[in-house]
């Protein structure tokens, strides 16, 4: 496991850490992140680090809008490979698994995984066990519904408050036990059970959606299909441009990491703005 503590809070220069996604699905909605067989997972995970990447997510269940879930015999079969290529190749990178199941948490943290990254927010009550069990860091994120069915007109009286209440009551499982509110981290959930003006509500709040400031920020907004709303991007491929103007605003907003597909971009971006300081 590599030395996940430094990589929870953003850069003293105030930057995002960046972390890039792997998929080793094949329905993942950005088709550039799937990673279909080992020799993919490898090469990525290598160019990755090389760009500057300072997690690699790795994700074997697709959550798109309209997804349908996988057997967990099978998400363990796509993930745990996965994760045992990438800490043999990059001992010191730091890792995080995308599952909403314990078992696969608990399976891929036992072969070099560092982090859970839990869409789900502890649906699977066995997953607080294996937090505490790993003494690990996880990522809370707010969704309304369930993949399948999350974008069916999501309705919110002030989703900031909301979405905070959410992440408060959640993030309290985990601390009522004693678990420190520096282990976990938190994501708006943005695409995940809201329209245009919720996503942009969310982003404009930044720290605001924060149950306890000692915790972390996640930001997961690349290549959104918000992008086709706000822009006019209809493919994946398209949403680009618009996801670096979002995430030039992360610095301001207290983000402390970047869920990307494309890490050499963000590294680039950071490095322009730092320039200009």
């Amino acid at each position: 496991m590599a030395d996940w503590r430094p990589m929870l809070k953003r850069r003293d220069s105030g930057f995002p850490l960046i972390m890039g996604v792997i998929n080793v699905t094949p329905d993942s909605f950005h088709e550039g992140s799937r990673a279909p067989n080992l020799q993919d997972v490898r090469s990525r995970a290598l160019r990755m680090s090389k760009e500057g990447a300072d997690w690699i997510d790795v994700g074997g269940e697709s959550t798109r809008p309209g997804s349908k879930s996988v057997s967990q015999e099978e998400e363990l079969a796509r993930v745990v490979p996965a994760i045992e290529c990438i800490r043999d190749e990059l001992p010191d990178i730091c890792i995080s698994v995308d599952t909403r199941r314990s078992l696969v948490a608990r399976e891929s943290l036992a072969v070099g995984a560092d982090m859970v990254n839990d869409v789900s927010s502890l649906s699977d009550p066995g997953m607080i066990r294996v937090i505490s069990d790993y003494d690990c860091p996880i990522c809370l994120m707010h969704m309304k519904g369930l993949p399948e069915n999350m974008q069916y007109d999501p309705q919110y009286d002030d989703v900031v408050s909301e979405v905070r209440d959410f992440l408060y009551h959640t993030t309290s499982k985990l601390t009522n036990l004693g678990i420190e509110p520096s282990r976990l981290v938190v994501d708006p959930g943005i695409g995940f059970g809201k329209k245009l003006e919720h996503n942009l509500e969310l982003l404009s709040s930044g720290r605001n959606i924060m149950p306890n400031q000692e915790m972390s920020l996640m930001w997961g907004v690349s290549r959104k299909s918000m992008f086709g709303d706000l822009l006019g991007r209809k493919e994946s491929d398209e949403r680009l441009s618009g996801t670096l103007g979002i995430a030039a605003r992360s610095p301001e907003k207290g983000v402390d990491i970047v869920r990307v597909h494309d890490v050499v971009e963000h590294k680039d971006l950071f490095s322009a703005m730092e320039s200009l300081r």
